[in-house]
Order: structure tokens, then sequence, then C-alpha cells
């Protein structure tokens, strides 16, 4: 290799570390620790790869790095594959950067609103009947009053943030917000 090429291919790999620094630095956002998020953003760069590469590649433990590949299999940004004439396991990471942002969030998303939309609707069913008994004392009523509203106003968050959701499963916020950038 001449010394031309070999200066290419250690820019090459630089300019590789680059990204998988900051795309290991930022996968904090997703839950992810920073050993599975290092084994994110190495797969990034590769086509796929089987367990044994992944732990010779980034020298990690077994179990680190089985519960790394877990984890970013459970927020979708790993898939497991099957290649025909191998018993391995093979594993792609997810460069869709839209879709995997869209998969997680709006599953986080939609579980905010269902427990928070559940608890609200439970606690305003309490706060009427707490308010229709008559032998609640007035300050009670009104405390209670009070947070009924509050909660009902609390209410447009969770419809927006629904909205939100199915604008962005639906394509619709491309729309407003399109994936191209235009300078």
């Amino acid at each position: 290799m001449s010394e031309s090429s070999e200066r290419s291919k250690i820019k090459l790999e630089e300019a590789k570390d680059k990204v998988i620094g900051a795309i290991a630095e930022t996968m904090d956002l997703y839950g992810v620790t920073p050993a599975a998020a290092n084994l994110y953003a190495t797969m990034y760069f590769k086509d796929q790869m089987t367990l044994d590469e992944m732990r010779t590649e980034l020298e990690m433990s077994k179990p680190s790095m089985s519960t790394g590949v877990r984890k970013l299999q459970e927020i979708k940004m790993v898939k497991k594959t099957f290649t025909r004439g191998s018993r391995k396991h093979t594993y792609v990471a997810e460069k869709n950067f839209f879709r995997s942002f869209m998969m997680f969030y709006c599953e986080m998303w939609e579980r905010e609103v269902k427990t928070n939309m559940e608890a609200i609707e439970e606690s305003q069913e309490e706060f009427i009947e707490i308010i229709k008994d008559s032998a609640t004392t007035p300050e009670v009523v009104a405390e209670a009053k009070h947070y009924y509203d509050q909660l009902e106003e609390s209410k447009t968050y969770y419809h927006w943030l629904d909205d939100l959701v199915e604008s962005i499963r639906s394509g619709k916020i491309f729309e407003f917000l399109p994936k191209k950038h235009q300078d």
C-alpha cells in the first residue's frame, strides 16, 4: 500500500471515529448506556455484524455486549437478521434516523399520554365525587374544583402530544417540516 493510500485510510478511520464518537455521545437521549451507544455507533458503519465480531471489534465483555444488543433491539435501533448457511445471528443497525426517531419517541409519547390521561380521568372522577358530597366542607370543594380545572387544562397538552404522534406516524409532519434541509 502506498504512503498516500495509507494516509487516506487513516483519514477515513478518523472521520468514521468522529461520527461514531458523536453518535455514541448523544445516544443517552434514548436511554442507552455508553457501551451500548458505542456498539450502535460502530454498527452504523457496518452492513451487519455477528456477536463475535462485535466482541472482537469493541473488546467488550460478552455480558456487556449482550445487554447492549438487547437494549438496542428493544428501542429498535438494531435488528437481528438471519444469513442463509450460517448458524450465527447477525445484527444490523437502523440507519434511517427518521424511522428510529419516530419509533422511539412516538412510543414514549404514547405511553406518556396513556398513563397520564388515565390518571387524570380517574382523579377528576374522584374530585367530582368530593364536590358532590354534601358532607364536604366548602374549602375542600374549592380545592377539588381547583385541581379538577388544573387537570382539565393539562389535557390540552396530552391531546396535542397525541396529535403530534399521529402527524409523525402518518407522515403529515413532513408537510410542515420537510426532511430535506434547504439552505
